[in-house]
Order: structure tokens, then sequence, then C-alpha cells
């Protein structure tokens, strides 16, 4: 049934990066792009289980430092904000990037409910607010006068202006794996983007999404599936499962080593390569590394998988 959706025929590799500082982001555009990477993720949070920092605001600034690349978050916390305001910010991102070179990923998030405590909003109420949040935005991004109704959102006619770049406003793909984000990926989005989840599950989860949106009568022209994915690279596999459960631990607070062998994408280059081919061939389009190693070794990490990982699947 996944065949159903028009995916993208052309496979690219993005990296999952942050910009801590000036120099820190000249470094990671310069050698990112160097080694072959087509596009740059940030992931987002308002606080969490350790330093972050804001996801539109550093893509943004990279974007002006390689305007040729693809940037994108993965995943940007839609309910944690008012939609309006996200309806203006991502419109100028994507004024100052260009048409076609920014990716609005959008989730729900809820594994760390404090943030939701600190910006005033119920963690129950997460999945109404994105959906009425997406529709809010997609109608704001035309131009047009917009007066909206809903259970969590409400207010009077207003025209927001200028536009997006891109026409009808930058891509949303959703993010999350359950049932109500399919559904919500189906019904609102322009994507898909699993996380923490097996190749089966991908191709499940396209098939589901199908048969949502030939029941809410959406008919795509295309539609981008991208996948957050975990690598670590290692002499073996058990040497980088180590490593990764290490510092996936660490990252969320919770043994993370079960996960790992489930999830990530770990071992030799030619073992990450095979784990990355089977989503590939589940429907996964964009592969957007995370790697997970020691912060002193992710430029080696990035650096060996654009050179021994993605030759491998081209």
């Amino acid at each position: 049934m996944s065949n159903l959706l028009p995916l993208n025929s052309k496979i690219r590799f993005g990296a999952m990066a942050t910009a801590a500082d000036r120099d820190h982001a000249l470094k990671t555009v310069r050698t990112l792009s160097a080694w072959g990477f087509e596009g740059i993720w940030t992931g987002d949070h308002v606080a969490f289980t350790g330093p972050i920092d804001d996801s539109l605001t550093q893509l943004t600034y990279l974007s002006a430092l390689n305007p040729n690349l693809l940037f994108g978050t993965s995943i940007y916390l839609l309910p944690l904000r008012h939609p309006t305001t996200v309806a203006k910010m991502v419109a100028t991102v994507d004024r100052l990037m260009g048409a076609g070179h920014f990716i609005f990923g959008i989730g729900v998030g809820g594994e760390f409910p404090r943030e939701y405590e600190a910006c005033g909003v119920p963690l129950k109420q997460r999945g109404g607010r994105a959906n009425e949040a997406i529709e809010i935005i997609k109608r704001l991004w035309t131009g047009e006068a917009v007066e909206y109704h809903g259970k969590y959102f409400s207010f009077g006619k207003i025209t927001m202006s200028p536009k997006p770049r891109t026409p009808g406003g930058p891509p949303i793909w959703v993010g999350g794996r359950a049932e109500a984000a399919l559904t919500r990926a189906a019904r609102l989005g322009d994507g898909w983007m699993p996380y923490v989840v097996t190749p089966k599950r991908v191709g499940d989860g396209l098939e589901f999404i199908a048969r949502e949106a030939e029941k809410a009568g959406r008919k795509f022209d295309h539609f981008g599936t991208a996948l957050h994915l975990f690598v670590t690279l290692g002499p073996s596999y058990e040497a980088a499962l180590d490593v990764a459960a290490t510092h996936l631990s660490k990252r969320y607070a919770m043994d993370f080593r079960e996960p790992a062998k489930r999830y990530a994408a770990i071992g030799k280059p030619a073992d990450v390569a095979a784990r990355i081919d089977e989503f590939i061939k589940a429907g996964i389009r964009d592969v957007n590394v995370d790697v997970i190693s020691a912060p002193a070794d992710r430029d080696a990490q990035h650096e060996q998988f654009a050179r021994e990982v993605i030759p491998l699947l081209r």
C-alpha cells in the first residue's frame, strides 16, 4: 500500500547538528558540506536533559553560511508554542532560506513532561493542539484572512504577511510513530518523520498513512519520508553498541542498551549501510544521521560515515 504514496526517488543524507557558537557553526557547515552531506537538521526542546539551543535560530544562521544545503527541524515541538507565532517565524525562515531549502518537521514530544509544565501546556493536550496548530499555520501561510475558533485556539480575522517564499509554505513533515501521529501525517502533513522504529514499522506506517490519506480524500504530488537515525561506527558491533548505549542512556536518562540494539545503526561501515538499506527499502528517502559518540569523536564519525557508508548506498 505504501507504493500508493508518491515518495521521492532520490536518497539524501543529512546530519543532525548544532551551532553552539559562531566558530562551531562555521566549522559545522564547512565540514559537513565538504564531506558530502546534503542537509543539516536540528532537534528542539525548550528544556531537556542536557544543553540544547533554539532550532530555528540555529538553522537560519547555518543557512546563511551555505544557502545551497537543505535544512530542517527534527523535530520542532509544535504544541509548546502558539501557532500564530510559529507561522510568522517559520514564514520568515522560509523566505530567508529560499524556496525548497527548509523542511518543517514537527512533533509532540512528551518524553520530558517538565518542559510542557514550564510552558503552561497540559501534556495530554499536545496531540490536539498540534492538529489545530497545523491547520492554523497552513491557512495563515496563504496570505488570506483567517478566523479560527477551535478547542484550543480561538481568534478573530487576521491576515499574516508577507507569505513564505515556498508556495503554500514549507512542507510540514510529521514526526512520531504512534497511530495518532500517523493519522496526523496522513490528514494534515506533507511527509512523515519516524523516530526509534524498525524498518518493518516504517513499511507498516506508510501503509497506514496511505489508507488514512485515501479515507480523507487527500492526494499528494509527493510525500516526504525522513528517518532520524542513531548511528555509531566502531571496529566491531559490540564496541559500537557499548558507545551508543552509554551516550543514549545519558541523553534519555534511562538504560538504552536494548533500544540501541533494536533501533540504531551500529558497527562497521558495512553493518551500518546494511541496516540503512533496510530502511530505504521500507520507504525512507531522507536519512538524518544522529551520531552517537563522545563529543570529541563526532567529527570523525561524520567523516567516516560520509566516506565509507554513503558510497555503499549509492
